[in-house]
């Protein structure tokens, strides 16, 4: 029987996510669940000082836009598609969807429907929610009890959760 792993990702998984995603499966096959949310529910003023940080003054003000979700929405079904596209590409076990409301209570709803084995938290650096243990991976971790890893998304970075 495998095992169930459940992976949380602001994006598309990119061909990086897979390699740590093999490497975490180990010789036993895994199947994956990836959860990508519509609104990824961040902080409005995270998201402007991430942008200006980045000198993206244009971006840091759009993120105000009410256009923004629209946008979400239809980003996120078709990063759920090729990200399955990319995991069936390279053999793997995987089915998605996207997400609503809280990421993280969508991850721990998948978890207690699933049994999950353990959860992974892909996503971009975000200096304050990785500061102050406030990203989806810290707070999956406070409601779950399977382990949870968070990998900076193209990357084999972990981050500290």
């Amino acid at each position: 029987m495998s095992q169930t792993i459940l992976v949380l990702t602001e994006e598309a998984l990119t061909p990086a996510d897979l390699l740590n995603l093999r490497t975490l499966q180990g010789d036993d096959p895994a199947d994956l669940v990836v959860l990508i949310p519509e609104d990824r529910n961040e902080s409005v003023l995270g998201e402007f000082f991430r942008h200006l940080s980045l000198l993206e003054v244009g971006e840091a003000f759009r993120s105000f836009s009410p256009d923004d979700r629209r946008h979400d929405e239809a980003a996120a079904r078709a990063a759920v598609e090729e990200s399955l596209r990319l995991l069936s590409c390279e053999g793997f076990t995987a089915r998605g969807r996207t997400t609503t409301g809280n990421p993280v209570d969508a991850l721990v709803a998948e978890a207690a429907a699933g049994g999950a084995a353990q959860a992974v938290v892909i996503t971009r650096p975000h200096a304050m929610a990785d500061t102050f243990h406030t990203d989806w991976a810290n707070r999956a971790q406070d409601k779950l009890g399977i382990a949870v890893l968070h990998l900076y998304s193209g990357s084999g970075f972990i981050g500290d959760s």
